[in-house]
C-alpha cells in the first residue's frame, strides 16, 4: 500500500511504547497495532487527531505516500483501471 504509517518512529522519538499511546489515545492496543503495522484500511480523524495530541505531532508526522513499486498489481476490489495512452 502507497501510505505509510510511521508511529514507530514518532514512538522511538517520545520512548513511549505501544501500550502507553493505547492507553492515552482511548484504544485498545491491538488496534493500534493494525494501524502501526500497515494494516487498517482506514483510521478516524478523531483517533488521528488524539494520536497527534499525544505524541506532539502534525498528521504528515504519522502518515506518508509513497508510490507503488512499477509492476505492482492493484490490490482486491480495486477499482483502479490500467492507464491508457492519451492523444494530444
Amino acid at each position: 500500500m502507497p501510505i505509510v504509517v510511521d508511529i514507530d518512529v514518532m514512538l522511538a522519538r517520545r520512548k513511549m511504547s505501544v501500550g502507553e499511546l493505547a492507553e492515552r489515545v482511548g484504544i485498545t492496543p491491538a488496534n493500534l497495532a493494525v494501524l502501526k503495522n500497515g494494516r487498517a484500511k482506514a483510521v478516524r480523524f478523531t483517533t488521528l487527531a488524539a494520536l497527534c495530541e499525544v505524541l506532539g505531532c502534525q498528521p504528515g508526522d504519522l502518515l506518508r505516500w509513497e508510490p507503488e513499486e512499477q509492476g505492482a498489481a492493484a490490490g482486491p476490489g480495486s477499482s483502479m483501471a490500467p492507464e491508457e495512452p492519451v492523444e494530444a
